[in-house]
């Protein structure tokens, strides 16, 4: 199909399933289109938010909208690898032969809700790294695939510390991208009072499924994207890498910078984004709009900078505007 006709016939499906979504999610119209374009890219999203702010509801019902069958962990300190990714159980047959059996774990799914993903060990949490990257899990040396598509949607809490294990550096570079869940304007959150504790509640209806989801990343995939928007990428990303940037602020202050894996988040998530809005190509303001969610979990600032006041927000909003 002709690309143009089929970007056409892609935003037509996506304003579908946001309208979806947006009867039961209030005021998050921007963290909807990123979880989205997450999905649109192929990638994974780490939700971060304070309790109640609808991160496991939201979830809940890009899964519902995107046609997507979804699974949830509820990760705990006392979680282990077998629970996430499956075990082996030793049967015996009626003649008495003993064999070994895989019996599948809640990975085995096109849409992983990792709820409050910072809860559970490192082990556990490394449990993720292959699924994560190469679609598929070994157990006991045996390689078991992953249903096409796999996404993982998952979830942090910021402010609780007793009891958490931040995630290591190499799994928060899998996500590609962080959704930040703000609190709601008054508008928005009386719409929620409203909606939810009457004796009725707005429901998701299904609109993708997961053969389009499909036809929809390869359409992502084959957007052009201008030299201009290229450059822009990289200009950013070499921008935030302390021993590369031309930024005092960055060579003083940041610890480490975002890898390759931050330029491939950026190109997606740009085609991505603007298919949802309707465009054939992606802007260089697509790049300075997706720099935070891309680059705010792939850097780190040192404790002096913290001291000194500076944020990784402003430091990112700098950044994206001297290269976009």
């Amino acid at each position: 199909m002709d690309i143009v006709k089929a970007a056409d016939i892609a935003a037509d499906r996506l304003a579908a399933t946001r309208a979806s979504i947006a009867k039961v999610i209030y005021g998050l119209e921007d963290q909807v289109e990123l979880c989205l374009a997450a999905i649109l890219s192929g990638g994974h999203a780490l939700l971060v938010g304070a309790p109640g702010l609808a991160k496991t509801r939201l979830v809940d019902t890009l899964a519902i909208a995107t046609g997507l069958d979804t699974k949830r962990i509820q990760f705990t300190p006392d979680l282990m690898p077998a629970d996430i990714l499956g075990s082996e159980v030793l049967e015996e047959s009626k003649a008495g032969k003993r064999s070994f059996r895989f019996i599948p774990g809640p990975v085995f799914c096109r849409l992983l809700m990792a709820d409050e993903i910072n809860r559970a060990s490192p082990r556990t949490q490394a449990a993720l790294l292959q699924a994560m990257q190469e679609r598929f899990v070994t157990v006991a040396g045996e390689r078991h695939d992953l249903p096409a598509p796999f996404h993982v949607l998952a979830t942090q809490n910021p402010i609780e510390q007793e009891g958490t294990y931040p995630l290591p550096e190499a799994q928060l570079d899998r996500f590609l991208l962080r959704v930040d869940i703000p609190y709601p304007e008054r508008g928005d959150e009386r719409d929620i009072l409203l909606a939810t504790t009457g004796s009725s509640e707005g429901e998701a209806e299904v609109v993708l499924s997961p053969e389009e989801i499909i036809d929809l990343q390869a359409l992502v995939r084959r957007m052009p994207v201008g030299e201009k928007v290229v450059e822009a990428i990289l200009d950013l990303v070499h921008l935030a890498r302390p021993d590369e940037s031309d930024d005092k602020d960055v060579q003083h202050g940041v610890s480490w910078g975002p890898g390759p894996r931050a330029g491939q988040a950026l190109m997606l998530a740009c085609r991505a984004r603007a298919l949802l809005q309707g465009r054939l190509a992606p802007s260089t303001e697509d790049v300075a709009a997706l720099a935070e969610p891309v680059l705010k979990h792939r850097m780190a600032l040192s404790f002096a900078a913290r001291a000194d006041g500076l944020t990784l927000e402003s430091l990112i909003s700098r950044l994206a505007a001297k290269a976009a």
